[in-house]
Parts: C-alpha cells; structure tokens; sequence
C-alpha cells in the first residue's frame, strides 16, 4: 500500500510555522513532569538499600529516551507508516529468540534477552510495533474491520504476539495485548456484537475463578445481553460458546500457570489468606498507599518505603512511594500527569487527520490507560499482581525508551494535524 500523498506537502511547503504552533506541549511537559516523578520515587524507593544504580540508569534511560521522543516526533509520518510492518516482524522474532538460550528467565518467566550485560524485555517493544502494525492494516483504502476476513486478520496480528508471550509464560504483558485489540478494535468501529463477545470472553473467565455459581451467573447475564443484540440465530449461537468456552477454558490455563503466578490469583481472591507469604506484598502496599493519609509522611520519611516491608518497590509497586510519602496529594498529582497524558492522546487521535495516525494514538492512549489501571489496582488490591508497571515511573530501561517513542509518535500525529490546519 502506499501511504496518503496528501502527506508528501507538509514536507514540500517553504512555510516554517512556530514550533509552538505545531508542537503538544501539554502532551510534552506532562511526561516529562511525570517522568521526573518517577525519579525521585525511584531515589527514594532505594535510598536505604544500597542499590542506587537503579536510579542512575532510570536517568540514563530518560536521557536516552528524550533524545528518541523527539527524533520521533519530527520524522515524517510516512516512516512511521511504511515501518511499521517491518518492526512487526522484528518483534515477533525478537519475541521467539526469547525462548532460545538467548533468553534470560527472571522471576518465573522467560521475557527476557540477554546480550553480555545489557538486557532488554522484547514484549516492550512489541507493544508499539503491533500498535503501528494494526494501525496501517486499518488504515489501508477497503479494509473494514466490520468484515470477518479484516476482523480475522486484525485478531491475529494480536494473537501472534499474544502466543509467543503466552509461551515465556507473562500473563500480564499478554493482557496487554487483549486490551489492545479491544481499544483499538472500538475505534476502527468494530460492530458492538463482536466488541462485547472479544470484552465478555476474559470477564467469564475470570469469573470462574470465584467458583462454579460465580461462573454459572457471569454465563447467564453474558447470555442474555448477547442474545438482546438480536443477531442471527448462528450468529448468537457462536457468540454465547465463544463466552461459555472462555469460562470453562480458564481451569486449563490455571492448570498450565506457574506455582507463582497461581499465589498471586489466589492471593488477588483472598490477600489474608497468608499475610506473611502470598498475600504479603499487596497487604504491605494497601497499608502505605493509606498511611500516607492527605498529605504524606514527607520526602525519604515512608516508613513502608525506607524500611522495605515492600521489596523491590521501585519496579512494579512504584505507586506507594508518591501516596505514603506525599499522601493522597501525591497520588493525585501522579494520576493527574498520567490522565493528561491520556487524555492528549485520545484528543490526537479525536482530531488526527490520517486514520493512520488516529488509529496509532489511541492505542498509545488504551495502552496506558490500561497500564495505570492494573498497576493502581494491584497497589490497592483491586487487581491481581500481574507484573505490569506504571508508565514513566517503574523503575525499567525498555519500558521507559520505548513509551517515550510511543509519546514521540502521537507528537508526530499532532504535529501532522496542526501542519495541514495551517495548510503547510
């Protein structure tokens, strides 16, 4: 496919307009701020610890990652585009040398690539080739995503990815990807039926989990609300054993869970169950993230914090260092960064002028929002440990470069817009 013409004039025109006039600053400051959040929660989170390092190479990363925002936020939109495809067959196999000697396993799952010292985390990355990947799929003159062959090609682009991380096995990067392909999946205008089938299928499973009737009730309302769609009698029929067979199928993905990733279920249903062992790292978040009340204990004065009842705070329980030390202010400031993050994107994408790049934007947007969802949630106990960190704050090289390039990316998209609304 080649990409819109009506692009190649932002690139020809001899106007120059202000960078202010063409740049998100909003979008911009708002990770920067937030990133810088991160920082002096990660200096505290290891103040004590002896471990400095990871604050030096968070700072290093960002450095690194600011230095690609901003690269990517002036290439042309074109490179995005045509790229795109080939990034989404770099990742895969990327994906796949995870489960080679090249792999590096780290608390259970094999996600990692180790070259001599230097390791990264592949599903990172991943999660932006198939964002830009699905984006100009749907984007392409004739596709309709309505369509059971668009709508069967775009599953497996998010199936592939899905597969391969499910073999490390990283169940939380692999929920990722399902909450990918519903945002994205809305977006493109997927008809209802089929969005709720692709929302109901995890939600049954889930229920499960809590037990037969749990599962029995989930099934019944799902059913009904399936067959108040009216669709065709097959139609229906598919759709409601796709729901029932997603229910029945999570005894075997149970089954096939590590020991640890099932504790961390049981511990989601059931925290006080083994306060001392399981439900432990969420019952000593719940405490800091309350304790720190409205205003916090103050800077370097978190008692969960600085004597470590949380181990490895500065990864993915991130979240408690700003509320106990700052307190519910604290907590807000971060989700107010985040939300404005959020919400930039999802107005890029609102007002892109290239479904390409509004397409791209509101993955960006579904992937962080769904990334602070789970991480808030399992700080709080509302969610499972599910080991997915908080955007710009979890301590992590991979994530932090690659979401700055993500930042980079819907920057692009806005800058695109703002150019052809001067008519540059």
């Amino acid at each position: 496919m080649q990409y819109d013409s009506a692009i190649e004039s932002d690139y020809t025109s001899t106007r120059n307009p202000k960078t202010a006039e063409t740049f998100d600053l909003s979008l911009f400051f708002a990770t920067i701020l937030l990133i810088a959040c991160g920082l002096i929660s990660i200096y505290s989170a290891t103040f004590y610890t002896g471990l400095g390092e990871f604050f030096n190479k968070q700072l290093q990363y960002a450095s690194v990652g600011l230095i690609c925002m901003v690269v990517v936020a002036y290439l042309p939109e074109r490179w995005l585009f045509n790229l795109s495809y080939i990034g989404f067959i770099v990742g895969l196999v990327l994906l796949a040398a995870v489960l080679t000697p090249l792999g590096k396993e780290v608390y259970g799952s094999r996600s990692w690539i180790a070259l001599g010292t230097f390791t990264f985390q592949p599903a990172e990355l991943v999660k932006f080739a198939t964002i830009a990947a699905v984006a100009r799929y749907l984007s392409q003159k004739g596709t309709d995503i309505s369509t059971v062959r668009d709508a069967g090609i775009t599953l497996l682009m998010f199936g592939l990815p899905i597969a391969l991380i499910m073999a490390q096995p990283d169940f939380g990067s692999a929920s990722v990807f399902i909450a990918l392909s519903v945002g994205m999946a809305l977006w493109a205008g997927l008809d209802l039926y089929f969005l709720f089938i692709i929302v109901g299928a995890p939600a049954i499973a889930i229920s499960a989990f809590w037990g037969q009737n749990a599962f029995y009730v989930c099934a019944g309302i799902l059913s009904a609300f399936a067959i108040s769609f009216r669709r065709g009698i097959i139609v229906t029929i598919i759709g409601i054993a796709v729901l029932v067979g997603a229910g029945f199928s999570s005894g075997y993905v149970y089954g096939i869970m590590k020991p640890h990733q099932k504790a961390r279920i049981q511990t989601f249903l059931n925290p006080d169950s083994d306060p001392k062992g399981r439900g432990y790292n969420v019952i000593q978040s719940i405490l800091a993230v309350g304790s720190g009340g409205f205003t916090g204990k103050g800077f370097l004065q978190g008692t969960q914090t600085q004597l470590r009842y949380i181990p490895k705070q500065w990864t993915d329980f991130i979240f408690c260092v700003p509320t106990e030390e700052f307190g519910f202010i604290g907590g807000v400031i971060i989700l107010f960064f985040m939300g404005t993050i959020i919400y930039r994107c999802v107005d890029t994408a609102t007002t892109a002028t290239s479904r390409f790049g509004s397409l791209l934007s509101f993955g960006v947007a579904t992937m962080f929002f769904y990334h602070v969802l789970v991480n808030v949630g399992m700080a709080i106990g509302w969610f499972p440990v599910m080991g997915i960190p908080l955007p710009f704050m979890s301590a992590g090289g991979t994530s932090l470069v690659i979401n700055m390039v993500m930042i980079g990316a819907v920057l692009n998209v806005h800058r695109q817009k703002a150019l052809r609304r001067k008519g540059v």
